[in-house]
């Protein structure tokens, strides 16, 4: 009983005071082992922070170009749906078509806010935005086609009748009596 309690009592016998109270040299002061300097290891380390920034934006650059040609994919599909939708003027040809208009619209004001994460000073945005811009531009093109296709264009001259002048009297002719 009584071991227990000066057990209990006490401080714990294994226990490991890590604080340094002497008056001895602080580890700094201390010489670097031969062969070993501390400015390699700061190397080492900007080494390999650079490696990871140049990795970093290589990645970048990757998803950008694959941003920048994911509308290429789009327009194959939006071209079958326009070719099954045929050539008559129906309900789901006109909504194939307005949503083959109002998709690279919507996607040509936001190109901005599309290549966003992918800022960096060492990625070119220049080219990727470019090949969305100009594969959105496809895709527009392809709704208008398909407008044209359906007759909601209007690009003959009996599209514009109501808009024309009447045509001037070339010549008056009477009746065949004379009075």
């Amino acid at each position: 009983m009584d071991k227990g309690k000066a057990v209990m009592g006490s401080a714990r016998r294994w226990a490991v005071d890590f604080t340094d109270n002497s008056t001895s040299h602080s580890s700094r002061d201390i010489l670097d082992p031969p062969g070993f300097t501390r400015a390699s290891q700061e190397q080492d380390d900007s080494a390999v922070s650079k490696q990871k920034k140049d990795a970093e934006a290589n990645w970048k650059s990757q998803k950008a170009w694959e941003v920048a040609q994911a509308p290429f994919k789009n327009l194959f599909m939006m071209a079958f749906m326009m070719w099954m939708a045929g050539s008559t003027v129906h309900l789901f040809s006109i909504g194939i078509t307005f949503s083959a208009l109002l998709q690279p619209i919507n996607a040509l004001r936001g190109v901005g806010k599309v290549f966003e994460p992918y800022k960096d000073n060492k990625v070119d945005l220049l080219a990727p935005k470019l090949v969305f811009i100009a594969l959105n531009l496809v895709g527009l093109g392809l709704g208008i086609w398909k407008l044209n296709t359906l007759g909601l264009l209007p690009t003959h001259i009996s599209d514009w009748v109501s808009s024309l002048p009447p045509p001037q009297d070339v010549e008056y002719s009477g009746g065949g009596i004379p009075l």
